[in-house]
């Protein structure tokens, strides 16, 4: 049986597909309107509950320390006793006492209600669990690729509105900075292929809004895609691919490989080698691949998926940066 924290909102359907804030005229409370409906939200939250890396991200980046998380993977289901070695990217910068609430899609209502958060913030992956959040606390759902609109929306329900405009400002200053570091290798090597892989499975990168691939683009590149798959499947992030048609994409100039690897991990210590030995392998071994120019020119770039999609605000924008920068701009030992 659940334990009802006080609910210090009312909820109601909304028509609106966006996350927008309006000010309630109740004093010191607000009405902000998300992908499942509206929430009001009075005085400052003081418990949040994150539920998944995309909403804890943006929570860290405004200064907020969450009490309870969700994360997109089961690395480790236990408690987080020690968030840095437990949460890739950013677990070094939690400094709260974080209750771990389970995965990010199905988290334990149980777990959450122990936590006792007067914010619950989700995604449009949690709408099956949205009823029973909201009876546990104001709830936000937001969608995941909207990520400046999801950024403002989150600092609008914490109260810290004009560090979301600083975070966004700096971002883009970072990112204009970045276009010119890569100046020189983009104009010697301007188009790339995006690939994801979780051995056996190849994707192609289709782009919509997500940072993995949209960071590329604006640092200059031009990325590579099959004839006329931008008109298949147009709501998805990636198109998945056979090795026999990697020979029609090989006029990139060079390849990034997003690996990826979902099995369970106690610790993140060896995190990026966990994610990309299997990606790495199934390249080495796959000879069309090989044959790639990008491949024998060894221009094959390996990051980890999770980079880019779990992380796609203000820090992973700036780590992603300095992975590009790292791999395609330092010279081989």
């Amino acid at each position: 049986m659940l334990t009802s924290a006080a609910i210090a909102a009312c909820q109601h359907p909304a028509n609106s597909p966006k996350s927008v804030s309006e000010t309630s005229p109740a004093d010191d409370c607000q009405t902000i309107v998300h992908v499942a409906g509206e929430a009001e939200i009075c005085e400052q939250p003081q418990s949040v509950v994150a539920l998944g890396p995309y909403v804890l991200e943006p929570l860290i980046a405004l200064g907020v320390q969450p009490t309870g998380f969700a994360d997109h993977m089961a690395f480790g289901q236990g408690v987080y006793s020690n968030p840095s070695e437990q949460i890739p990217y950013i677990g070094e910068r939690i400094t709260s006492q974080l209750v771990n609430v389970g995965v990010a899609y199905s988290p334990s209502i149980e777990a959450i209600a122990k936590a006792q958060p007067d914010l619950i913030i989700g995604t449009e992956f949690n709408m099956q669990q949205y009823e029973t959040l909201s009876q546990i606390a104001p709830t936000l759902l937001i969608e995941y690729d909207s990520t400046e609109e999801n950024l403002r929306t989150i600092a609008k329900a914490v109260n810290r509105p004009d560090a979301a405009e600083q975070l966004i400002a700096e971002t883009d200053q970072k990112i204009v900075a970045a276009q010119e570091t890569f100046a020189d290798f983009a104009s010697d090597n301007p188009k790339a292929l995006l690939l994801f892989s979780n051995p056996p499975n190849l994707s192609l990168s289709k782009g919509n809004q997500e940072l993995c691939h949209t960071l590329v683009e604006d640092l200059g590149f031009q990325l590579v895609s099959l004839s006329g798959s931008e008109n298949i499947d147009a709501e998805e992030t990636a198109l998945p691919i056979s090795s026999e048609q990697l020979p029609s994409l090989n006029d990139a100039d060079f390849i990034i490989v997003l690996g990826s690897n979902f099995e369970k991990r106690e610790s993140t210590r060896s995190y990026e080698n966990d994610q990309l030995a299997g990606p790495r392998q199934a390249w080495r071994e796959n000879a069309i691949a090989q044959s790639l120019d990008a491949s024998k020119a060894d221009q094959v770039y390996f990051i980890p998926a999770y980079l880019c999609l779990g992380l796609p605000g203000p820090i992973g924008a700036e780590l992603y940066i300095e992975e590009l920068k790292q791999q395609l701009l330092t010279e081989p030992s």
